[in-house]
């Protein structure tokens, strides 16, 4: 597996089958678990094209499995990036952590994703 972030609040890995592999740790990690897998769950009933789906989670591990939304983009202008995290609005998401670090690029169909969803909040009421 490649590792491709490692700081006080989680590991993220890259394993050999492409799935993105996060473990949640440090303050609020139970938290900051439950709400970026009720948001993916979310954003996945809504069809959202640009966020990874869950493929599995474990609780008592607080991990997560996705899909892979490609590679980190290392520059993009303010605007642009604006727009990105923008768009999640009509799917009744913001992002709440709208960095480009949080910004990947599907080079299958040119796309750029978002990701990272700890932090997210769900506009719509009673979800």
């Amino acid at each position: 597996m490649q590792q491709v972030k490692d700081t006080l609040r989680a590991t993220v890995r890259i394993g050999y089958d492409g799935k993105v592999y996060k473990q949640f740790r440090g303050p609020k990690a139970e938290e900051r678990f439950a709400n970026e897998v009720k948001v993916l769950r979310y954003l996945e009933k809504k069809a959202c094209p640009f966020v990874p789906r869950l493929v599995e989670s474990d609780a008592e591990e607080l991990k997560i499995v996705t899909t892979n939304c490609g590679t980190r983009v290392d520059h993009l202008d303010e605007a642009r990036c604006r727009e990105l995290f923008a768009e999640l609005e009509p799917y009744g998401v913001r992002h709440d952590d709208a960095d480009i670090r949080n910004v990947t690029y599907r080079q299958v169909d040119g796309r750029f994703c978002l990701i990272d969803f700890e932090f997210a909040t769900i506009l719509e009421p009673g979800e």
